[in-house]
């Protein structure tokens, strides 16, 4: 029998908007561990970091540092 992990969404979980388009930043953990950083397109995209991070906040900061270094596009996939 398989443990189920309890996920734990950051209350910093939102949508970021720059130039025009928007994507979802979840910040969540499992079991207690570091957090993860997800960023989901409107497309349905998912760009998951290998990173964890050892706040939510250090989590969100990233993802607002990629729009701002690379642009939200970096963050957004072909329609499916």
């Amino acid at each position: 029998m398989e443990d189920e992990i309890d996920i734990e969404m950051s209350s910093l979980c939102q949508e970021l908007t720059d130039d025009g388009k928007t994507v979802q930043v979840d910040v969540y953990r499992g079991g207690g561990s570091d957090w993860h950083l997800e960023v989901v397109d409107e497309f349905g995209n998912s760009t998951v970091w290998d990173d964890q991070f050892p706040t939510d906040q250090e989590a969100l900061n990233e993802a607002k540092a990629t729009i701002r270094d690379e642009g939200i596009d970096s963050l957004i996939g072909a329609p499916s």
